[in-house]
């Protein structure tokens, strides 16, 4: 596999971008399976528990019935989604863009800020840096070190119109 040309990366270098590519696929993936097999699962509880500059915002997400059910909707589908172009290396581009969309989301609704306090436990203590921005982070780096046009379905799916031009 010669991929010199347009992607820098050695062998080991490749491996591990496309199994750090895979395993935030996989995250998504199973994050938005796990509320699509939750009957009745609902973001209401965590939006009304927001906090921050932008909380009046995701509180009235809550408590609109219908722009719930659509946040619902985009959330769950959105994780599957993104969990599965990412893992198939399929629109990898547009998995990231999707990815952190919904992370930027998730740290704004839920900032790691001093002497705040969610409903919901957290995994530890954090100051200004949590899971969903080191996340955040990762994905944009992927984004700029792409490697399903080498290891995904975009390969087959870009070398072939390559082929016919």
């Amino acid at each position: 596999m010669n991929n010199k040309l347009r992607y820098p990366y050695n062998n080991i270098q490749l491996t591990f971008v496309v199994i750090l590519r895979v395993l935030i696929g996989w995250y998504f993936l199973y994050e938005g399976l796990a509320k699509v097999f939750t009957p009745n699962w609902t973001a209401y509880g965590y939006l009304v528990d927001s906090k921050g500059l932008f909380s009046p915002i995701f509180r009235s997400i809550a408590e609109n019935p219908d722009i719930l059910a659509i946040s619902d909707f985009i959330n769950i589908w959105g994780l599957v989604i993104i969990g599965l172009l990412l893992i198939l290396g399929l629109f990898e581009k547009l998995g990231y863009i999707g990815a952190a969309a919904l992370l930027v989301l998730y740290y704004l609704a839920h900032p790691p800020l001093l002497n705040v306090e969610y409903l919901f436990p957290t995994e530890g203590s954090y100051l200004w840096v949590d899971k969903n921005l080191i996340m955040l982070f990762t994905v944009i780096v992927l984004y700029l070190f792409p490697t399903a046009k080498v290891i995904g379905i975009d390969r087959l799916i870009f070398n072939k119109n390559k082929a016919k031009h």
